[in-house]
């Protein structure tokens, strides 16, 4: 009994799963000021190290958890499910980071409908993200696990959006665009952004696993 009670327990998990999350948002919201705002080059500049910033937060609270899972004998959920669920939560972040430095490398010139709609449903995605994972805490209560299974719910459904909005800008782009250039630098960012919503559903399968097992 005195062993146990020396054990490390628990940890604050849940609260840096919050924090990540708030960083993802973050990160999507500049993102989509950077679409915005993409032929002012200053406003440009300014959201794109938002977005770098946000990655950066979120990167640190991944190496927080991953810390604290190898100091921690008792977690809340398994300890397979916290690695996944932090480490899939950090490749969303990457992505948006990704899709923003590929937009400089590649000097993309000008934003399509398509972009702005993609970016649109990153957006709406990561918010989702966000509110589902602020329920894990709370997933023994019958309410807020039905709660968040329906929030995962629409994030599969946001990914299915996004990849109707993908396949119809793929086939427009090979349609209509004349210059190759413009071709493989718009599919880069199109594939980039509709990625950001499949990490998502990733992430929300890995919580509809968490409430199963542990509801």
């Amino acid at each position: 009994m005195i062993f146990g009670k020396l054990l490390p327990r628990e940890g604050n998990f849940f609260e840096l799963f919050n924090q990540h999350a708030n960083h993802i948002v973050s990160a999507a919201k500049a993102f989509a000021d950077l679409v915005k705002h993409y032929n002012d080059p200053e406003q440009r500049e300014k959201f794109n190290k938002d977005v770098d910033n946000a990655e950066g937060a979120a990167d640190t609270v991944t190496r927080e958890v991953n810390r604290l899972l190898h100091m921690t004998f008792i977690t809340p959920i398994d300890r397979e499910q916290i690695h996944s669920l932090i480490n899939t939560m950090d490749d969303v972040a990457d992505l948006l980071q990704d899709a923003a430095e590929t937009m400089a490398l590649y000097d993309v010139r000008r934003m399509t409908d398509e972009i702005v709609r993609l970016t649109d449903l990153c957006v709406k995605s990561c918010e989702r993200l966000k509110t589902a994972v602020s329920m894990l805490h709370d997933i023994g209560n019958a309410k807020t696990a039905q709660a968040a299974l329906k929030t995962c719910e629409e994030i599969d459904q946001l990914e299915s959006d996004a990849d109707r909005v993908m396949r119809a800008a793929m086939s427009k782009l090979f349609r209509e665009e004349p210059d190759v250039r413009e071709v493989i630098k718009l599919k880069a960012i199109y594939e980039l952004l509709e990625t950001v919503t499949d990490k998502c559903e990733d992430v929300a399968k890995l919580i509809e696993g968490v409430i199963l097992e542990n509801s």
